[in-house]
């Protein structure tokens, strides 16, 4: 599922490839399923109109455009992003295709079909209307302080809040509390100045950590918690398996379930 740092890695693809480039045509493959307004005001807003920016608030992509409409994206579960010429590069799962009038094309690409587009006039509007709270890369210690305040209810869960961090999911919400050697189940409110600027510090750390690697997981440094999840190869270690270990305690990273999420974390650093 493509988490913040992806979608980051795709905003910034978008930026190198296809702004300032007249669009010519507009085609959906299934807009009553992934498109959030009607076809035909989808390209009306869209033909001879070009990208001239891009932003991302968590996991929300935004194109702005010469002319005013902005382009939302939601990557769902599959979501994907492509830049070519030929026709016989299309990609398989091409839902919605842009075709630039230089003749090169951006597509949006989605197997499961879970993905969204739609149109907004403006990214603070949008933002008002989804309640999202600030950007989980640029989230300050004085922000987080204030989503969390009052809140009695388990850490992690919170971090998953888009109301409060948007772009935190699920294994980003692990690896933040390892890092900053919090209990996942930790009641927000018990948390103290201090841990709370650790934790926002972590979040920052963890997610510019996860684009510089374009979010490949092998790559993500040895001493990452990530590693025990086994999506990848783990990397170079002493023994087969001092992955599935803490790298500062070496005690057995343990799996269970928060908020009805599944946890990884060290029962001996996680306090």
């Amino acid at each position: 599922m493509p988490e913040l740092p992806e979608v980051e890695t795709y905003r910034r693809f978008i930026d190198e490839t296809s702004l300032f480039q007249p669009i010519a045509e507009v085609e959906v493959q299934d807009p009553k399923r992934q498109l959030q307004v009607d076809l035909d005001d989808f390209r009306r807003a869209l033909r001879g109109n070009q990208f001239t920016q891009t932003a991302r608030i968590g996991k929300q992509l935004f194109l702005e455009t010469a002319r005013g409409p902005i382009v939302t994206m939601h990557f769902g579960m599959t979501g994907d992003v492509a830049y070519y010429k030929d026709e016989a590069d299309t990609p398989r799962f091409a839902r919605a295709i842009f075709h630039f009038e230089n003749g090169f094309k951006f597509a949006f690409l989605d197997s499961r079909k879970f993905g969204r587009l739609g149109l907004t006039q403006s990214v603070a509007a949008f933002r008002l209307q989804k309640k999202l709270g600030p950007d989980a890369l640029t989230l300050s210690t004085e922000e987080l302080t204030q989503g969390l305040a009052k809140k009695k209810s388990a850490i992690k869960p919170l971090l998953l809040d888009q109301r409060i961090a948007p772009g935190v999911g699920n294994w980003i919400a692990d690896e933040v509390l390892f890092q900053a050697q919090l209990e996942p189940e930790r009641p927000a409110d018990s948390l103290q100045p201090a841990e709370i600027n650790r934790l926002a510090a972590s979040i920052r750390e963890v997610l510019e950590t996860a684009i510089a690697a374009e979010a490949i997981y092998r790559d993500f440094p040895s001493h990452y918690l990530i590693h025990a999840r086994e999506w990848d190869e783990a990397p170079a270690s002493p023994t087969k398996d001092a992955h599935l270990h803490c790298p500062r305690c070496k005690t057995l990273i343990q799996k269970k379930y928060v908020g009805g999420r599944a946890t990884y974390f060290c029962p001996n650093c996680q306090v």
